[in-house]
């Protein structure tokens, strides 16, 4: 009886041991940024998913998909985030905007769209700088027979975007649904005051069980380097919305990322396979000014400190000799 008292305090202990391991693992990948609590994937999950913008903003706010877990306003309770569309001839943005107050809102990211050919689209999601402390864009990943080739001289006027294989997302139902020609844009009724009656929230969940949805989502879509829609940044640039009181809220930490984050440049690496790899650009610390460097720039300053004392020893050995040769003459002539 007693071995299985000592059992089962052993598994009780074994599992309040496991739990806080993974808690205090779940705590070092957080960067204590509201972002941590909005899945940028997820969303664009849930766009491919919607056969509208008005179901993606329904599904956007559905405690079913996980993929809001925000609370900038710290009520307690998860934000409303509405979509807006903004459209100039084949490229399009939808807005995510979070109604923080009854005078103050905040936008979380932006999706991008770009119909680059009678059956081509490509698509791209760019979180809020104020909220994830840099501008984070993300795309589908690649699969089988979901890709094109890309050029700026094939696929429109995205001249700045890099050369390579791309994913279209011509095929997803939203897709083709806001380039249809009776489409008229989405501009969310919703308001702080006003929520639609399907709108219950919830109480937001800590990062340690966000996290494993987050990740999910994920694994599906890439964080990329570049923008490859810029027309899509003049149409958002003049329309932005942000909140004081998150801006406020978040200053510290969010300059807090920006002060210690470590900057890795991306460069895309693609194989013949159609295949995208990014791999770090980072210099290495011998680039810039490591041990070689340090040892050439004391090997150079030696040689200069070496040069030095050769020249005022030189100099030094002329005035001796100047000295001496003064004291000759002048005993010669007392001679």
């Amino acid at each position: 009886m007693n071995i299985r008292n000592y059992f089962a305090a052993f598994i009780v202990c074994l599992g309040m041991t496991l739990t806080a391991s993974a808690q205090e693992q779940a705590e070092q990948d957080s960067t204590g940024l509201p972002g941590d609590n909005f899945s940028l994937q997820g969303a664009l999950d849930l766009f491919k998913q919607s056969a509208s913008p008005e179901e993606f903003e329904k599904l956007l706010n559905s405690s079913n998909s996980k993929v809001n877990n925000l609370d900038l306003n710290e009520d307690g309770n998860t934000d409303y985030v509405r979509v807006i569309n903004k459209k100039d001839n084949d490229v399009q943005v939808f807005i995510l905007q979070a109604l923080v107050s009854s005078t103050e809102s905040q936008d979380i990211a932006v999706i991008e769209l770009q119909k680059t050919g009678d059956n081509d689209a490509l698509v791209q999601i760019v979180g809020d700088a104020d909220i994830y402390g840099e501008s984070v864009i993300a795309e589908p990943a690649e699969e089988e027979g979901n890709t094109f080739n890309y050029t700026p001289t094939t696929h429109g006027p995205a001249a700045t975007s890099p050369e390579g294989v791309v994913v279209n997302v011509w095929l997803w139902p939203c897709v083709r649904f806001v380039y249809a020609p009776a489409y008229t844009v989405w501009v969310s009724p919703w308001t702080w005051v006003s929520r639609p009656v399907w709108y219950h929230p919830w109480h937001p969940v800590p990062w340690y069980a966000y996290r494993p949805v987050r990740y999910n989502y994920a694994r599906r879509y890439v964080v990329v380097p570049v923008r490859r829609i810029p027309p899509a940044r003049v149409i958002y640039r003049p329309v932005r919305t942000t909140s004081v009181t998150v801006i406020n809220r978040n200053r510290v930490v969010v300059n807090n990322y920006r002060t210690t984050r470590r900057v890795e440049r991306y460069t895309p690496n693609r194989t013949n396979s159609g295949g995208r790899q990014y791999q770090s650009s980072t210099p290495e610390r011998a680039d810039r000014g490591g041990n070689a460097d340090r040892g050439a720039r004391a090997d150079r300053g030696a040689t200069r400190v070496d040069r030095g004392a050769r020249t005022n020893n030189n100099r030094s050995g002329e005035r001796t000799g100047n000295r001496t040769g003064g004291k000759r003459k002048r005993a010669e002539r007392g001679n």
